[in-house]
């Protein structure tokens, strides 16, 4: 499926309200900070696919993947927690 300027653009929307929602999430700085007080150092890797289908379409017609593209400011939101991508 070829996904216009506005689906990209909703696309990229969302990644960036999953990565501020994890950036902001107590509940993971407080898992991160736990395993740093215990000795170790997380190293996390996220892995977010976002896979999209037109309303209407059958799910049998579901079969392509959709490449999200992170902005720089993502990137480094990723970084300070110390996740890294693939």
């Amino acid at each position: 499926m070829e996904l216009d300027d506005n689906a990209k653009e909703a696309v990229r929307e969302l990644g960036a309200a999953i990565n501020a929602a994890i950036e902001k999430s107590n509940r993971v700085s407080e898992a991160i900070e736990h395993l740093r007080e215990i000795g170790y150092e997380p190293q996390l890797t996220l892995k977010l696919e976002i896979g999209l289908m037109e309303i209407g379409t059958e799910f049998d017609d579901f079969s392509e993947e959709v490449e999200l593209d992170l902005t720089e400011e993502d990137l480094r939101a990723l970084r300070r927690m110390k996740i890294r991508l693939e």
